[in-house]
């Protein structure tokens, strides 16, 4: 028995506002068919010993530890600035604000 009928996938049209001819409407309905048989057998094969995933194949974290390194002095940044002010980047303002 057929999950989806082609009166389903004309309701759905309707409501979607989609105009699908006849024709459409029976390939739909077996698309949509196939789609729902192929979502049942995967659901009979998952079971309570079967964990989830989202991923087949495990992975692992490959990102290094966070470290604090060698920084520069607040001098050392504003170095080469092209204009600074009170210890800080002086940026051309964007905004109508003060």
């Amino acid at each position: 028995m057929s999950a989806i009928s082609r009166d389903d996938v004309a309701h759905l049209a309707e409501l979607a506002h989609i105009a699908m001819s006849d024709e459409e409407l029976e390939r739909m309905a077996g698309e949509l068919d196939s789609i729902v048989d192929a979502i049942a057998s995967v659901s009979e094969v998952a079971g309570e010993n079967i964990p989830a995933t989202s991923h087949p194949i495990p992975l692992q974290n490959v990102f290094r530890d966070d470290v604090v390194g060698q920084t520069l002095t607040q001098e050392e940044a504003l170095q080469n600035a092209p204009d600074a002010q009170d210890g800080r980047f002086k940026v051309p303002a964007i905004l109508d604000e003060d």
